[in-house]
């Protein structure tokens, strides 16, 4: 079967280095994509152990339609008995992009009318009672090319059931997870976040320190599907269980908001991990630990903070960073000219999303 692994823009190759790292077959890399080849033990373990991706999906069609008469023929042609029981909810949602067929509401109903018409042979009826669990299938259209798939996670993998409580403009947990890695953390090096708002990137650092498989406590859509065994998830969640290690961590997540880390804790325990957590503001901010990882999601200046006030403090961050030169550091924002106020420019930079708006990792390597 091949699988759709949906990616924020910049992060496909982490996500693809992630499945990779599963021992994957056929990783492929495209915009905000990478797909592979597997069976559903292998569905499972990723949907229990992407840490980057937004989502999984199945496909079960692919085909060029420029018409909505060639999407509702593609659509109806794909074997829908073997995915869809006779009382199943359907529900279809749908994206299109550069394509001839861009109203994406008429696309849903579309494939919805197709397959009802597929199964209305299928099982020799004409009425579908949609009185049993629900199947999400997603038709998607890029550059008239159309993809069909069942959504294997419903809530996206960004959920992670952690996070019940959130602060301002929270950082999402796959693309704080993806900055953690891009940062090359090791279990064994100290790791702080100065600003760590509801404590996503402390506590997804001590889940990859320590092997934890981040979709471990939470269900996926795919549960529901008649044809899938449960047998293949119970065994998944075992093995990841059996695979968590102890190891002793020195992380530590501070924020200015007394509120915040009170969160933070709240979260880190329903997480299972332990780390450190302290109220600080980052212009006392000082260790005396040599070598380590430090990453910061600090205000842009527009969802939180005037622009002036974010600048300020990116000032304050040059001259307490600049002291880290035996540190990795990797700060995430959305103003252009951040390097100029923060007073260093980066050793690599990368184009990153955060919440809709393009944004740059500053990363800078310890000097040898």
């Amino acid at each position: 079967m091949k699988f759709i692994a949906t990616a924020k823009m910049g992060l496909e190759s982490v996500v693809a280095s992630e499945l990779k790292h599963m021992n994957m077959a056929d990783v492929t890399v495209y915009d905000a994509r990478v797909t592979f080849t597997g069976d559903f033990a292998d569905m499972a373990k990723a949907c229990l152990y992407l840490r980057c991706a937004e989502r999984l999906l199945l496909c079960v069609g692919e085909f060029k339609a420029t018409t909505f008469e060639e999407l509702f023929q593609g659509v109806k042609a794909i074997n829908w008995r073997e995915y869809i029981a006779r009382d199943t909810f359907i529900h279809v949602n749908g994206k299109s992009a550069k394509s001839k067929l861009f109203s994406v509401s008429d696309c849903q109903s579309i494939t919805k009318k197709a397959i009802v018409e597929n199964l209305k042979t299928a099982y020799k009826t004409t009425f579908f009672p949609e009185s049993g669990k629900r199947v999400i299938i997603e038709v998607g259209l890029l550059k008239d090319e159309v993809t069909v798939a069942l959504d294997c996670c419903g809530a996206g993998l960004s959920r992670r059931g952690y996070r019940t409580y959130n602060v301002a403009a929270p950082i999402s947990e796959t693309l704080g997870a993806a900055i953690v890695m891009l940062s090359r953390y090791k279990a064994d090096m100290p790791f702080i976040d100065p600003m760590c708002g509801s404590g996503t990137m402390p506590i997804e650092a001590a889940m990859i320190a320590n092997n934890m498989a981040v979709g471990a406590g939470r269900s996926f859509a795919f549960e529901d599907w008649h044809f899938f065994d449960s047998n293949i998830i119970d065994l998944a969640r075992e093995e990841a269980r059996d695979s968590v290690k102890q190891n002793k961590l020195d992380i530590l997540g501070c924020d200015i908001d007394a509120r915040s880390i009170e969160l933070c804790k709240k979260h880190a325990k329903k997480a299972g991990i332990m780390v450190n957590w302290a109220v600080c503001d980052v212009r006392n901010f000082e260790t005396d630990k040599r070598g380590g990882v430090l990453v910061c999601n600090p205000p842009y200046g527009e969802r939180m903070f005037e622009k002036k006030e974010a600048e300020s403090l990116y000032r304050v961050m040059g001259r307490h960073f600049s002291k880290l030169t035996d540190w990795q550091r990797s700060i995430i924002t959305s103003h252009q000219d951040f390097e100029r106020i923060y007073g260093t420019k980066a050793d690599k930079r990368r184009k990153l999303s955060n919440g809709g708006m393009p944004c740059t990792l500053y990363q800078y390597f310890p000097k040898r």
